[in-house]
């Protein structure tokens, strides 16, 4: 690390990763669903109470898999939010089908329950609730909705490991969920992800189309002589190095998520008093919701200059960004996808938020650094 600069994120190691690795090397198991991805699969089940987890290369991959497992074909529509990284619209769109874009809550920035039904068509065919944060969806309303429609739903729970919706899981309340083990993510791997299977009758098929579409698993199982090509499919396992790095961190969850919301927690007593300014907005998280401290954001009250607070951090040596460009507003989301409504709230949290530096290891000094510039620029 740069002296005296505070990056925005800093990648948590917990001292066993290379061990782990080593392990896996002299064991000769370098691909995919080894002896390290089998234990990451089985803490993910027994964390998250989901009836299968299957480690990908990526989330992208992961949402892409549930792509393929609904059968999305061509002119069909995906509800989603607008505020959202490109890869939750891009699964769907390989697919050939619309994203239809939804406005998000004021308070989470989450998709707005209130705003789906009026977003379904009789193309519609699922719906993508993103846990912006890692604070968790309406999904007790978001699933009655599903149900009421014959919707299947795909929670983009990238940044909602460890974090919970009246007690379960993200990521394994709808059909299917998908996990991001990215090195800005709080449990990392590099890269890497994982599929969540909640409807057991998916469970057969998704390993299926996660084999290059095969049934390799049952093979290796011994429930097959002889494994074939048996459906569409892609080779979306990620190396067995991969799992041994990821193992090391899964083991360390709880420490590293609660270490996390030690930094969340203070910046929210420290940014008491420049919300009662009115000068910004902290975030909000609903009573059902526990989080899991993944990122600290503020919205900026609408007259301040976000580009000032952003100079003004760059600076003084700390890394401090914005977050996503609208995909209704972007060149591939005017191309593939539709707006419902004016997405307002959207439009206006995208040119407001501003994203604080968050990672295991930020000290109190640090933090301290941050609130003083952020409170001489805004305060």
């Amino acid at each position: 690390m740069k002296e005296n600069r505070i990056p925005f994120n800093w990648p948590h190691m917990t001292g066993k990763e290379l061990y782990y690795i080593a392990q896996s090397h002299f064991s000769g198991r370098l691909a995919g669903d080894g002896p390290f991805t089998k234990r990451c699969h089985e803490w993910l089940e027994a964390r998250s109470g989901c009836a299968k987890a299957l480690l990908t290369h990526s989330c992208t991959a992961a949402l892409e898999m549930a792509a393929l497992l609904l059968d999305i074909r061509p002119g069909d529509e995906v509800v989603m939010p607008s505020y959202t990284f490109v890869s939750t619209a891009n699964a769907f769109v390989l697919r050939g089908a619309v994203p239809v874009f939804v406005d998000i809550r004021p308070d989470t920035l989450n998709l707005d329950e209130r705003l789906i039904e009026d977003a379904i068509t009789s193309r519609t065919r699922a719906i993508v609730p993103v846990h912006y944060a890692g604070v968790a969806c309406e999904m007790d309303t978001i699933m009655s909705i599903a149900r009421r429609h014959g919707l299947k739903v795909v929670e983009d729970a990238a940044q909602g490991v460890m974090a919970t919706y009246k007690g379960r899981a993200l990521g394994s309340i709808g059909d299917l969920g998908a996990y991001s083990f990215h090195e800005t993510k709080n449990i990392i791997s590099g890269e890497g992800g994982s599929l969540l299977v909640n409807d057991p009758d998916l469970i057969g098929r998704a390993e299926v189309i996660r084999e290059k579409g095969t049934d390799r698993s049952r093979f290796f199982r011994g429930e097959v002589d002889k494994y074939t090509w048996q459906d569409v499919g892609s080779s979306f396992l990620p190396g067995e190095l991969t799992a041994a790095f990821l193992w090391s961190q899964l083991e360390e969850a709880t420490e590293i998520t609660s270490q996390r919301l030690a930094s969340w927690a203070r910046y929210h007593r420290l940014l008491e008093s420049l919300e009662a300014k009115g000068a910004l907005r902290r975030p909000i998280v609903p009573d059902e919701c526990t989080q899991n401290g993944h990122l600290y954001y503020v919205l900026l009250a609408p007259a301040l200059d976000r580009q000032i607070v952003l100079d003004e951090f760059k600076a003084n040596n700390i890394s401090s960004v914005f977050h996503y460009v609208p995909l209704h507003s972007s060149p591939a989301g005017l191309r593939y996808g539709r707006a419902v409504g004016n997405l307002q709230t959207t439009n206006s949290v995208s040119e407001r938020l501003i994203r604080l530096p968050l990672w295991m290891g930020l000290s109190d000094e640090q933090q301290d650094k941050v609130i003083d510039v952020l409170e001489r620029t805004v305060g």
